[in-house]
């Protein structure tokens, strides 16, 4: 919650053109006009100070297009043409690793599909079993986002691509009546680093992110 910080105010905070009320000897009354003026200064004041809350954060680090990194909670999806018994989903596991036949744990955490997809050719002619192999590598499901605050139905979603916050929050039901509705909190983690920055109802989220609304506070 914001804290307020109520400042004195100098006769020059009245309006300029303001008409005084005059005590009964002719002369303005300073504490008539502090009655007056008063309620309007305070709230310029309560505006001044009310933050944009997720204001001090900065900017929300932008998707990346057509470079989707995996993660743990990824799945992926090998095609072999060569031999079928190769093919099948596998899940990133939390060691960002996937348990592929013939070779066991092929580390995924950081590479795209197209690098995985080089790496596990490459493993798997290396064995000797293949003299030529034609395999394709492609995300099978998202891991999931997760949204925090004032939204109907909190709690974890599949991600889909082209999810935007306003869409992430159509999923949990809608806002809240007690929600802010302009800005939000992000959490996105790159690079095995944790970012929190804002973000507006347009930004594009990526899998993983963790969106929190904001509750008004005026």
């Amino acid at each position: 919650m914001h804290h307020l910080k109520l400042r004195a105010l100098e006769p020059s905070v009245f309006p300029p053109d303001a008409t005084p009320l005059r005590a009964p000897t002719g002369q303005a009354s300073l504490g008539m006009r502090w009655r007056i003026y008063a309620p309007l200064a305070l709230a310029a004041v309560v505006l001044a100070d009310c933050a944009t809350p997720g204001g001090d954060l900065p900017p929300l680090p932008p998707v990346k297009r057509g470079r989707y990194v995996l993660g743990p909670g990824d799945a992926v999806r090998i095609i072999t043409f060569d031999a079928q018994q190769m093919s099948g989903d596998f899940t990133v596991g939390d060691s960002g690793d996937i348990a592929v036949p013939l070779l066991g744990d092929v580390h995924a955490a950081g590479l795209t599909a197209q690098q995985l997809q080089r790496k596990v050719t490459a493993d798997l002619v290396r064995t000797g079993m293949f003299k030529q192999l034609s395999l394709v590598v492609e995300v099978a499901k998202y891991r999931p986002i997760f949204i925090l605050g004032e939204v109907k139905s909190p709690g974890q979603y599949p991600y889909q691509p082209g999810m935007t916050v306003l869409t992430a929050v159509a999923a949990a039901g809608g806002f809240t009546y007690r929600a802010y509705e302009g800005t939000f909190s992000v959490v996105r983690t790159t690079d095995n680093k944790a970012i929190e920055g804002h973000a507006t109802r347009q930004s594009l989220l990526q899998p993983g992110d963790v969106i929190t609304v904001y509750e008004r506070h005026f």
